[in-house]
């Protein structure tokens, strides 16, 4: 099993979260919100993972409690993340919704990159023979 970087188990994951750079011109629980949504979504954090206490997440990303939970509440409210109440909250096991996000995500990913490499005037074709030297060049 994965180590859960949000929970008290985390070790030096949380180190490294904790040195978040917030972009001063996005509110501060988005971006939270982001972050933990790509976590999700990318598999470093496994469905029904248990998530520290607001106030413990608060403090590892040195951020204002009040932010935190508005983080979760909305992470809730998009049905990310659920709370049982005297357990905590957790991460959802609906991998179809997890799995859906992840897929909107790449989709719009994928369109971004399409508009700026048409804007610099590639072609469809071109667009696809670029890819396989990208990956290559990766390796």
């Amino acid at each position: 099993m994965k180590e859960n970087p949000y929970s008290k188990e985390g070790g030096d994951i949380l180190v490294k979260m904790a040195e978040v750079q917030f972009n001063e011109s996005i509110p501060i629980y988005l971006q939270l919100m982001e972050r933990i949504k790509h976590d999700i979504i990318s598999g470093s954090l496994e469905p029904g993972a248990k998530m520290s206490s607001v106030r413990d997440l608060a403090a590892r990303f040195s951020v204002n409690p009040n932010t935190m939970q508005k983080a979760l509440s909305e992470l809730e409210r998009e049905e990310l993340l659920h709370a049982e109440r005297t357990a905590g909250r957790f991460v959802t096991t609906n991998k179809l919704l997890i799995e859906s996000i992840r897929y909107k995500e790449a989709r719009g990913i994928t369109e971004d990159f399409i508009r700026q490499m048409r804007s610099l005037g590639y072609s469809e074709e071109e667009m696809i023979d670029f890819l396989p030297y990208t990956f290559k060049e990766e390796e």
